[in-house]
């Protein structure tokens, strides 16, 4: 559908895609100096605190989209195109703030989502963007060029302030060293008046952090990180008090001044001191431009149309109230120049690399990125989440404590309803209904992560989707953090409940009922971090973590013997997480005590642990085959979260 992606208004295609076209071109005089940027030459990226000045140009850019609709409708009738923007100009200047202003709906957010990049690359169109009056010819050189602060505020609530901006530091300026990363931090925090919450976590609605102000500031110190000369805000202000808000606009003013950075947010309805700090506004009306211009500009305007202000209202207040009005007469005024600027053609021309730095922009070709230096990026990657995984179970107490906790009580409390169990007929089916509650306890005792990752899942979105980490190196992270700390929970819960129960008394049996409760939790693990990536929130991610438990326990041979199972649920009984460590189990206990007997009748043995494992099918030792299925399980779901989390990744527009 690449082909259908840009288009002039007169010529909509019906598809599911978002569509970009253009309505206009350069002029004659930009015509002569507008290049196209080369999809195949890259600039190695500017230095920080360059004092390069980048003037962004939005000529005409119109957004389409087209909504999926049920086969059935489609028969009837074709889906009709939703316009969100159309035709949206205007100039963006370097030290200057311009604010995007407009109802709810109006198309403000897709707008700078638009030009920060967060589009798909066959759905941008190259003819609408230009940076320096240099067209931009792919999402990738905004995304790189562009800082974008979303409106939601993706943090770890764990997390200091300080480490919050070392470990985006970390990521994003991987090429310089630790203590250029510290120094930066340490600047960038001075700059966002955040040094006296620099120790402070940033919490959340369930945990007391920082106020809402500065969680703000700190969202916007991850996205300035490395330097970007043209920062995109999403209402910043959103959710903030006056005086939060004010402080916000007065730090993004600051900023724009001192490092020259060009500065475009979107913002409802902004208090009258905010107003002395904007340089221009961008009021939109429908997905169309009403007022495009400083506040003293729109003042004469209101003028001009014959009204008057009232009093105890600044100008941008009455033109939200008279906005149709406006709207009428914009059109109006531009509709001659722009059936004329319709007329011209673009010309494009290659940016060559050897063309004035002073104008020039970079590219970041990730692909070359993921190839060159592949091993030796990801390393460093995977150590810094690590090292931030690590700190985030320490200080998750209801993770740290309860998962310890649990494996301790439920290693006692089991151990002591089964203490010192019987070796007879009673004992045997004692021992199988401990090993079949231990697994339903230790598979299901992992669901309390699922929160955690739910949490965390936005921070990837934002973080892999702009190039912080690969989703890999998350994976293989993640597993290297919860090793240990579940190797550790296997031994809490093993140690008691092994001795206290009176199992196979063999130091190798026990080392292996260690290892098959590790495998356990692991397997448990994976599957609630591969649910968590299906699962749009925790109601229906526990919900389905609840009924893949049930189905798995049902069929695990414990319950309905495996002859017994219906041929179209059979396959049940080869997936199931269950079937697996119980026979393991039931194996370890039972292999090296075949020829010892359970039950007498006088002197005649009825029942041997030889004629135990036969009846559950386990003529053979299956051990480590097992155990190779339990490991595949453990790999399988994990590979399973990563190619569902790269997908997201890929979609998103965080």
């Amino acid at each position: 559908m690449a082909a259908n992606c840009f288009h002039s208004p007169s010529n909509i295609v019906v598809d599911d895609s978002p569509i970009f076209f253009s309505t206009s071109s350069t002029s004659p005089e930009e015509e002569s100096t507008t290049t196209s940027l080369s999809s195949s030459s890259y600039h190695s990226p500017p230095p920080l605190h360059s004092k390069t000045s980048y003037k962004l140009t939005v000529t005409n850019l119109s957004y389409t989209l087209h909504l999926k609709s049920s086969p059935f409708y489609h028969l009837v009738q074709k889906p009709k195109p939703f316009s969100i923007l159309k035709s949206v100009s205007f100039v963006a200047k370097s030290s200057e703030i311009l604010a995007v202003v407009g109802p709810s709906g109006t198309g403000k957010s897709t707008l700078l989502r638009i030009i920060s990049g967060r589009v798909k690359e066959n759905h941008f169109d190259p003819k609408s963007i230009s940076i320096n009056d240099r067209l931009v010819t792919c999402p990738a050189q905004l995304r790189k060029l562009c800082g974008f602060v979303a409106q939601e505020d993706n943090l770890l609530p764990l997390l200091t302030v300080k480490e919050t901006l070392l470990f985006s530091a970390k990521f994003r300026l991987r090429e310089m060293s630790s203590k250029y990363r510290e120094a930066r931090v340490d600047i960038l925090m001075q700059e966002l008046g955040l040094v006296h919450v620099a120790e402070s976590f940033v919490g959340d609605e369930e945990r007391r952090g920082i106020s809402g102000g500065e969680r703000k500031r700190v969202s916007i110190g991850v996205d300035m990180i490395h330097d970007p000369p043209v920062l995109l805000l999403d209402e910043p202000t959103s959710g903030l008090d006056s005086t939060s808000a004010l402080q916000v606009i007065e730090l993004l003013s600051s900023m724009a001044q001192s490092k020259q950075r060009t500065v475009v947010l979107s913002i409802h309805q902004p208090s009258y001191r905010i107003l002395q700090y904007v340089s221009n506004f961008l009021i939109l009306s429908g997905g169309s431009v009403v007022h495009n211009g400083s506040l003293e500009s729109l003042e004469e305007k209101i003028h001009k149309l014959g009204m008057q202000i009232p009093m105890r209202i600044n100008a941008l207040e009455f033109a939200m109230e008279i906005v149709r009005t406006l709207e009428d007469s914009y059109s109006k005024t531009h509709q001659k120049s722009n059936i004329e600027v319709n007329r011209e053609h673009y010309s494009f021309t290659v940016w060559a690399s050897e063309e004035d730095q002073s104008g020039k922009i970079q590219q970041h070709n990730t692909n070359t990125h993921e190839k060159g230096v592949l091993s030796f990026s990801n390393l460093f990657e995977i150590m810094f989440l690590c090292a931030r995984f690590w700190k985030i179970i320490y200080r998750t107490k209801q993770l740290f404590l309860a998962r310890t906790m649990q494996a301790i009580v439920g290693g006692f409390g089991l151990g002591s309803v089964y203490i010192k169990v019987r070796k007879d007929d009673g004992g045997v089916a004692e021992r199988l209904g401990l090993f079949a509650f231990s697994l339903s306890f230790l598979l299901s005792s992992t669901v309390e992560a699922l929160p955690i990752y739910l949490q965390e899942r936005r921070v990837l979105m934002k973080e892999a989707s702009r190039g912080a980490y690969r989703v890999s190196s998350y994976m293989i992270a993640n597993t290297i953090v919860f090793l240990p700390f579940l190797f550790v929970v296997a031994i809490l819960f093993a140690v008691p409940v092994y001795w206290l129960v009176g199992l196979n008394p063999s130091i190798a049996a026990f080392t292996f009922f260690t290892f098959v409760v590790w495998l356990i939790v692991l397997m448990a693990s994976s599957l609630v971090l591969f649910l968590s990536a299906v699962s749009p929130d925790f109601i229906s991610g526990n919900s389905l973590i609840c009924t893949v438990l049930g189905a798995f326990f049902l069929f695990s041979g414990y319950f309905i013997p495996k002859e017994n199972i219906p041929r179209y649920w059979i396959f049940m009984y080869y997936v199931s997480l269950y079937r697996y460590p119980l026979d393991c189990l039931l194996t370890n206990e039972y292999w090296s005590l075949r020829s010892e007997c359970f039950s007498w009748t006088g002197s005649r043995c009825l029942l041997t642990g030889n004629d135990i494992l036969k009846s559950r099918g386990l003529e053979n030792d299956p051990r480590w085959i097992n155990v190779g299925i339990m490991f595949g399980f453990f790999v399988l779901y994990r590979v399973l979260c990563w190619i569902i989390l790269s997908r997201r990744v890929s979609r998103t527009t965080i």
